[in-house]
C-alpha cells in the first residue's frame, strides 16, 4: 500500500464530493465528509456536495461553512438506500463544473458518477469506509449484491481507492482486488483545540457511542455486564446514539430492550440519544472506558475511538481489521476477540481496575488525525494524477 503527502498541486481545485447522506445526518461517514470538506474550503478550494434530499425539511440547495450543498430529490427508498432518478443529469452537470471528484462508498450511485468522471477525464478518488453487510433476508441479499456491484464498477473506473488503514485494506475483498490503486489516509477527526484533559469519574462509567444495532455488538456488551457488575458493583453504562427507528433492527430492539429496561430501572444504564458533534467531548469526559464491540466489517475503524482518546479515555475494541488499529497505534486500551462477552467483561474490568498506560499525547493524536492533514493528503493525491 502506498502513502502520500504533499502540497497543493494547483492554486484552486473545484472538488465535487458525492455521497448518499450528508449532514445533518449523523454517522461516521457523514462526519468524515463534512470535516474533509471544511478543511478543503479552509485551504482555499471550492467544494460542492452532491447528496440525497433524504429529509424534505432540508433545503434543496444551501451553502454551509462555504460548502455548496446540492440535494437531489428522492423518488423511493429501499431500506437504507434511496432511488434518485434525477441524479444522472445532476451529476453530469456538476462534473463539468469541477476539477476532481471524491466519492464516499458504500454508495449505490457511485458507479454512474465514477464512469462519468472517467469519461470526462476528472481525477476521481473513492473513499472506502467499510464493507457493507446487511441483516439476513432475501431483500437484503439482493440489495447487498447490487451495492457490491456498484462499488466494484466504481473502483474500476476511479483513479484511486482510499482506505483508512492497511490492516482493513488487506482484509476487504473489494480493496484486495484493487490493491494497486489503494492508498491509505487516516480519517479527519479533530484538531488540537478539541483535545482535553479530564478528571476520572468518581464511579466507573462504561460508554458506548453508536446506533442500537446488531453489528455494533450491543448484545455482547449486555452479556458481559453481569460479570462486570459482579466485580465493579457501582459501574454504570451511558449509551449515546440512535435507539429508535434504526432500520432493520426491530427484532434486536424487541429482544434487548427489556433487558436494558431492567438496567435502567436499577440506575445502571442511561440512554442519552443522538448527541450533536460538539457535545461529544463532554460525553467522553464522563467515561472511565469506551467500548466498541463491533461484530463485522461494516465497522472499519471507529472514529469514536480516537474522539474518546483525545479526551484521555481508553477504549476496549473488537479484534477486527481496522477496528483494532486505534488501540494498537496508541496503546490506549485493550483489544478483545470478536463477539466474546467473557473476554469483553474481563477487558472492561481489567481496564477499570488496572488502567493501561496513559494515552498518547492528545495534541500529537490530534495532529495525526487532523482534517488539515487529511486535506493535504487529498490535494497531493488528486494533484498528482
Amino acid at each position: 500500500m502506498a502513502r502520500g503527502h504533499g502540497t497543493i498541486a494547483r492554486p484552486v481545485m473545484r472538488v465535487l464530493v458525492a455521497l448518499t447522506y450528508y449532514r445533518p445526518h449523523i454517522s461516521g461517514l457523514t462526519l468524515y465528509a463534512e470535516r474533509q470538506a471544511r478543511a478543503l474550503i479552509g485551504r482555499g478550494h471550492q467544494v460542492t456536495v452532491l447528496t440525497s434530499h433524504y429529509d424534505r425539511r432540508l433545503p434543496r440547495r444551501e451553502v454551509v461553512d462555504g460548502i455548496r450543498i446540492e440535494r437531489v430529490p428522492v423518488w423511493a427508498r429501499i431500506g437504507k438506500g434511496v432511488v434518485m432518478p434525477a441524479l444522472g443529469w445532476r451529476a453530469t452537470r456538476e462534473l463539468l463544473r469541477h476539477d476532481a471528484v471524491l466519492l464516499h462508498l458504500p454508495q449505490l450511485d457511485a458507479a454512474g458518477i465514477a464512469l462519468r468522471a472517467r469519461a470526462f477525464g476528472k481525477p476521481t478518488a473513492l473513499i472506502y469506509h467499510c464493507d457493507l453487510q446487511l441483516p439476513a433476508g432475501l431483500h437484503n441479499r439482493v440489495a447487498q449484491r447490487v451495492v457490491g456491484l456498484a462499488n466494484a464498477v466504481a473502483a474500476v473506473a476511479a483513479h484511486h481507492v482510499v482506505a483508512y488503514t492497511d490492516d482493513f485494506a488487506a482484509h476487504s475483498p473489494l480493496l484486495r482486488r484493487h490493491a494497486r490503486k489503494v492508498v491509505t489516509a487516516l480519517p479527519p477527526i479533530a484538531d488540537a483545540s478539541t483535545a482535553g484533559d479530564r478528571s476520572p469519574p468518581r464511579t466507573p462509567v462504561i460508554g458506548m457511542a453508536t446506533r442500537f444495532a446488531s453489528e455494533k455488538g450491543v448484545a455482547v456488551l449486555l452479556d458481559a455486564l453481569p460479570q462486570v457488575f459482579s466485580r465493579t458493583p457501582n459501574a454504570t453504562v451511558l449509551f449515546a446514539g440512535q435507539v429508535d427507528d434504526v432500520w432493520g433492527e426491530e427484532a434486536l430492539r424487541s429482544r434487548l430492550l427489556p433487558r436494558v429496561a431492567a438496567l435502567e430501572a436499577a440506575g445502571r444504564w442511561r440512554f442519552l440519544g443522538v448527541l450533536p458533534p460538539d457535545a461529544m467531548p463532554a460525553f467522553y469526559r464522563q467515561l472511565s472506558v469506551l467500548v466498541v464491540p463491533s461484530l463485522n466489517s461494516t465497522e472499519s475503524f471507529g472514529l469514536v475511538q480516537i474522539e474518546a482518546m483525545l479526551q484521555g479515555v481508553p477504549v476496549v475494541a473488537s479484534d477486527l481489521p481496522g477496528v483494532r488499529q486505534p488501540v494498537r497505534m496508541t496503546g490506549c486500551g485493550r483489544v478483545v476477540p470478536v463477539g466474546d462477552a467473557a473476554a469483553l467483561a474481563e477487558a472492561i474490568t481489567g481496564q477499570l481496575e488496572h488502567p493501561a498506560r496513559p494515552c498518547q499525547s492528545p495534541v500529537e493524536l490530534a495532529r495525526q488525525f487532523s482534517p488539515e492533514e487529511n486535506a493535504r493528503f487529498f490535494e497531493a493525491l488528486m494533484g498528482a494524477h
